[in-house]
């Protein structure tokens, strides 16, 4: 199937107008891997049937819960690559969720492999590499909530190897693994032994454990248990260092992260970013409070795109996400920084993981 889509590389200029930014950002931009670690658009494939191989609008709700993100925009956009989500439903019983998920795998697998003029299914550096020399955007699959797999013994080794990229541990809601950050909800305080275990198998096949979403004790209690020699992720969250919320994390956690050789991804939930208000402005605050902690190879983009999120208003989709660099290039950031940020660093935390 061909993907209809606007290619901006043929009038940069036009594109910058557009948006209103500099021929500087859009040049940078077009010259970078821009990789996404969390697109959620699946979710609502799943609800109600959104086709994510045609191109959409904003929705009834102008872009906000969903509407951000489709194959075609994202095309548009020349996002290179992305971590595509099914997300776990916490609420079907636990015998049936590893069924559901392999019906799940296999239709997103279907959806992106029949565009594939456009889309290249990855799994390694080495893959996405290839993926970009033909021009394709390079999708790698994850999965948020580890209890997707949970509710049998083999769940983790019934995965094709590498097909899945990363498992974020627990969701919004607790679980047999461990507990959310999110306000009690439970009589869990950290990780499981059955939590601490799944971890342990996440390393066997070298698929990233991602802290998004889990308690403080349980984040650290992964941290303890985890093959050193892998690097961790948090594939979107916000920054307490910038703005103190329970879904976001704290130095101490950035740290931990950074010390593996990880990643991690900045989302774009506005009540995550800023009391009120927030920005693309506001999203480079919590991406440059990472490069202030932890250096330069850390942080990345994490979107959430269509995860039922409210985006900043001056970049309520994809299309829009150059305006990033170009509040980047404001605060006189190199484009060293901004290409490692946009998607050098979660490149290298692939290889540091899969070679």
């Amino acid at each position: 199937m061909q993907l209809d889509y606007v290619d901006h590389r043929r009038d940069p200029s036009a594109w910058a107008k557009s948006l209103a930014v500099s021929r500087e950002a859009i040049e940078i931009y077009l010259a970078s891997d821009v990789i996404d670690l969390h697109i959620d658009g699946f979710i609502w494939t799943r609800v109600f049937g959104y086709d994510l191989r045609k191109r959409h609008d904003s929705g009834i709700f102008d872009a906000r819960f969903y509407g951000h993100a489709d194959l075609p925009r994202i095309r548009e956009a020349r996002i290179t690559g992305g971590i595509w989500v099914i997300t776990t439903n916490p609420l079907r019983p636990a015998v049936e969720r590893g069924p559901i998920f392999s019906s799940n795998l296999a239709r997103l697998t279907e959806i992106l492999e029949s565009c594939a003029d456009d889309v290249a299914i990855v799994r390694t550096v080495g893959d996405y590499e290839a993926a970009q020399r033909d021009g394709k955007h390079a999708a790698w699959i994850g999965i948020q909530g580890g209890n997707a797999l949970d509710g049998e013994p083999d769940g983790i080794e019934r995965i094709p190897d590498g097909l899945v990229v990363r498992v974020t541990v627990v969701h919004l809601s607790n679980s047999r693994l461990g507990e959310t950050s999110a306000p009690k909800l439970g009589s869990h305080e950290g990780l499981t032994k059955a939590g601490k275990e799944f971890v342990r198998r996440l390393n066997a096949k070298k698929i990233f454990v991602d802290l998004a979403h889990i308690s403080r004790r349980g984040f650290f209690d992964a941290v303890e248990v985890h093959d050193k020699t892998q690097p961790l992720i948090v594939t979107h969250t916000g920054i307490s260092g910038v703005y103190a919320h329970w879904r976001n994390i704290d130095d101490e956690q950035l740290r931990a992260v950074a010390d593996t050789g990880g990643a991690v991804g900045v989302m774009y939930q506005n009540s995550f970013l800023a009391k009120s208000g927030a920005t693309t402005d506001t999203i480079v605050d919590h991406l440059e409070h990472i490069c202030k902690v932890v250096g330069d190879d850390v942080a990345a983009l994490g979107s959430d795109w269509d995860g039922a999120i409210v985006t900043p208003r001056d970049m309520k989709t994809c299309l829009e996400l150059p305006r990033v660099v170009e509040a980047m290039l404001k605060r006189k950031w190199t484009p060293e920084r901004i290409q490692k940020v946009l998607g050098k660093n979660y490149l290298r935390a692939l290889k540091l993981l899969r070679g």
